[in-house]
Order: C-alpha cells, then structure tokens, then sequence
C-alpha cells in the first residue's frame, strides 16, 4: 500500500500550525495541530508521526490538550508523552478508551495508523498556560466527548472537527446532526476571533464561518424532516439531497454516509 504524506507548516496570527496530509486511491485527507502559548491543540496521525516530529520538537510545548478522541487527533500522543514527557489532557469521558489499544476499521489505519495507548489527565472546564486562561467549550455531536478551546487573552478558538467544512455531505456513523447545530450555537455565544480547525486550517472571518455551517444545517434539517413528513422514506430522501456518492463512503464501506445525516435527524424526531 502506497500512502503519499505531505507536511507543512507555518505561523498564522502568533498560532504555529503544523498539516500533515495523506492520499490514498484517490481519497486525501489532512489534520493540523497548532501550538501557542505553550499549549499543543491536537496530536495528529501516527502514520504522520515521523512528519510531526521535528514540527514539535521545534516548538516550546508545556502541556498538550485533546479535542477528542478519535485517532487523526491522538495518534503522536504516546510519543509526546514517552519521548518528550509532556503531560496530556482530555475530556474524561474517553481517557479509559485511549488507555487501551483502540480497535478501528481497516481504511482508517491504513490513512491513519495505529494509535498507540497513552494516559492523558482530566481537562477542566478550564485551564492556564503561560500568559492565558483557556475556556474548554462542550461540543458534541462529531463526536462523545468532543470539546473546543478558547484563549481568553487572543480570542482564538480552536475548534477540533466542529467545522471541517461548511456544508456537509457525509458524516461518521454515529454522528448527530442536532448535537453538531446544538454545539455550533454554545460556542457562537462566546466571544472570539480566529478561529483554527483541525482539518481546514486557519478560517478567515471564523465566526462567520461558523455561522454559516449553522445556518446550512439547520436549513438542510428543516428540508429532511419536510420531506420525512411528507412520507418520503430515509433512502429517497437521501437520493434527493445527496445524489453525489463520494469516494469516502465506498472506501469506508459506509462508515462515512450521507445517510447518516438523514437518521440522526429523524431519530431526534
């Protein structure tokens, strides 16, 4: 299996951001990991830890903290742990899940790798860094015991994979669209700046990016849950809002499913 990696990095407003990026038959995925304030937001891939290397070690880095536990954002957390002894921090809910060896499709190691076991510490509701208080922000939906981080002193809000991409197509199996809308308006009530995405990078005008996914989803909402009233079946309304298949959803042998969308929004029904 031939996977082509690419890595780059920059400074971006005071924020140094590290992407790793990885193709795979025609599939290319990226993550980021940012640094400030000695503060490292996200961990990247395993199968990018070589990459993601020597973008850390560059970098002063007191503490590391998770936006969740998913393994694009986990991966080199045994390595910072173990070879740079650098503490870990997370939202409880998981700590126990990555204290194991994770069990993950087959496509996800082969993009990602093999996420190692590491013990990370319980995030608060906030936290301190050098010159900073940090806000940890609930946002669920993506995933369990996914959380954002706000620095009160530049209002820069790093948002993990509550944006990803404004309009979405397709999403993880047990995602739920009303948890996402729910999470978007909690952290539009705080009051913030740029805003850095795991996998988009540094979004210009953030807050307005973020509002405008809000606004797309609660439209795309309100369209599935007319069309389910009006007794279309969760298939046909699939065919109608999302007649494009993407390569994603026959790699990940539907993990990753426009479907997905449409259930979690009538299950919340």
């Amino acid at each position: 299996m031939l996977l082509k990696k690419n890595f780059s990095q920059q400074k971006l407003n005071g924020v140094q951001t590290g992407n790793g990026t990885v193709a795979f038959q025609g599939v290319k995925l990226n993550v980021h990991s940012f640094v400030l304030d000695g503060v490292l937001i996200d961990t990247g891939a395993a199968s990018l830890e070589k990459e993601f290397q020597p973008f850390f070690k560059q970098q002063v880095i007191d503490q590391v903290v998770i936006t969740h536990f998913h393994e694009d954002h986990t991966g080199c957390a045994a390595f910072l742990q173990k070879e740079m002894n650098l503490p870990i921090y997370m939202n409880d809910m998981k700590i126990d899940h990555c204290k194991k060896k994770p069990d993950y499709p087959m496509y996800r190691k082969v993009f990602w790798g093999k996420r190692q076991p590491f013990h990370a510490n319980a995030i608060g509701k906030t936290f301190s860094s050098q010159n900073a208080t940090w806000d940890v922000i609930d946002t669920p939906g993506h995933a369990i015991d996914h959380v954002a981080f706000l620095n009160r002193e530049t209002g820069q809000l790093f948002t993990g994979d509550l944006y990803c991409q404004e309009k979405t197509k397709v999403i993880l199996r047990e995602e739920s669209i009303p948890t996402i809308i729910e999470s978007l308006r909690r952290v539009l009530t705080y009051d913030f700046g740029d805003v850095f995405c795991c996998h988009a990078g540094f979004l210009k005008d953030g807050r307005a990016a973020l509002q405008r996914k809000l606004e797309y989803l609660l439209e795309l909402q309100g369209k599935i849950i007319k069309h389910y009233e009006d007794g279309m079946t969760p298939s046909q309304i699939s065919k109608t809002l999302f007649p494009k298949k993407y390569p994603i959803t026959f790699l990940s042998s539907g993990e990753w499913e426009s479907m997905h969308i449409i259930n979690s929004i009538i299950q919340d029904l």
